[in-house]
């Protein structure tokens, strides 16, 4: 039912856009609201929050389902579920949860979160952006880079530096609501794909942040971090998985349709076993990310089950994208078809959120351990 309530949603509100969006770089902001409304911006928060209270197997779903359409709206859900609400539900004060989960599972809000710097990505510990506290207030200054919803969103969790250099208990997670004194962001644009998605720097110039609006305990925000990432990646790697598939129903249905030589060329052993191995891929990363998914809904450990499948899934969906180019051939090439536009957004997957390279470090140190 939710895999066909968003497929629904999807065809009739995305699939007629995508195009303008993604030549446009558009971020369709009146859209994240109506999937607001249909509980898609808070699905696993509980329903005393104003979310759906549903689990890691719907929010995976709805993401596979958007993913098959546009890489960068499914983007933008991720991370608004994952990342920013996620953080203030796992992690904040009741009075927190109480405050924002309401207004951003209903949609009413967007949130942002903001761990990397213009300077530091997957050497977090080096961010350079500081708060420094004054009597119940603390001052934020500095930037940080990449951020997805960093102009639309109408509260951002931030990741601050309040200690040493290097230290993994120096950082504190804030939240910060926009229009806040010298709260800034500057778009981000011709990104590759994704374009939908809203992408921003977010400048701080002696912010000042009211001390109720750190989350836990100060000095304990990279830990809360790494752990919103675990469950982030599994968002991750279902939006993988919804981009890889749409790549390859694209990829059947034009290999059945398309003839050569007086038949479809899906009747060329070339075309079919690229078919077949696109399939086999998709079904496997699909399988990793359910995999990770039930281990989070059971609240068990995800870091490595996470990493598996985020690190699979995402380098499945440039594979199954780039494929989808090449049996599409010449028309894959242009943006008539829809070939071009999964391999842009794949590429995404591989980064985001933790690249490849530090999928597979973190996948090593657990295996090793």
């Amino acid at each position: 039912m939710i895999a066909q309530m968003v497929r629904d949603f999807a065809e009739k509100e995305i699939r007629p856009n995508l195009n303008k969006w993604d030549a446009e770089e558009y971020f369709p902001v009146d859209t994240m609201k109506q999937m607001g409304e249909l509980g898609l911006l808070g699905i696993y928060i509980p329903e005393e929050y104003g979310g759906s209270g549903m689990g890691y197997f719907e929010y995976a779903t709805a993401l596979m389902e958007l993913g098959k359409v546009c890489g960068g709206v499914g983007l933008s859900v991720a991370a608004h579920n994952s990342l920013c609400t996620g953080h203030i539900y796992y992690h904040g004060s009741e009075e927190q949860k109480k405050k924002y989960l309401p207004k951003l599972a209903s949609g009413e809000w967007i949130g942002a979160w903001g761990l990397t710097e213009p300077n530091t990505g997957s050497d977090a510990m080096r961010m350079k952006t500081t708060a420094v506290k004054e009597g119940n207030e603390w001052v934020i200054n500095g930037a940080k880079n990449w951020i997805t919803h960093g102009l639309s969103g109408d509260v951002a969790v931030v990741l601050v530096r309040t200690g040493e250099l290097l230290d993994s208990k120096g950082i504190t997670a804030f939240i910060i609501e926009k229009g806040t004194p010298g709260f800034s962001a500057v778009k981000i644009k011709d990104k590759l794909g994704v374009r939908a998605s809203e992408t921003a720097e977010l400048i701080f110039d002696n912010v000042r942040v009211p001390d109720a609006n750190v989350i836990g305990e100060v000095g304990m925000g990279f830990v809360q971090a790494m752990k919103v990432l675990d469950g982030g990646r599994i968002s991750i790697a279902a939006l993988s998985c919804g981009v890889a598939r749409g790549a390859y129903e694209a990829s059947v249905k034009y290999a059945k349709e398309r003839e050569q030589f007086g038949r479809p060329i899906s009747q060329f052993q070339a075309i079919s076993f690229k078919l077949a191995d696109m399939a086999t891929q998709v079904e496997a990363a699909e399988m990793l990310t359910f995999q990770a998914a039930y281990r989070k809904n059971e609240g068990l450990p995800v870091t490595k089950e996470g990493a598996f499948a985020k690190y699979y899934a995402s380098e499945v969906s440039v594979t199954c994208g780039n494929e989808a180019v090449q049996i599409m051939g010449g028309y894959g090439y242009t943006k008539e078809y829809p070939a071009e536009k999964f391999l842009r957004d794949a590429k995404l997957m591989t980064i985001g959120e933790g690249t490849s390279e530090i999928q597979k470090l973190v996948i090593s140190r657990e295996i090793l351990k």
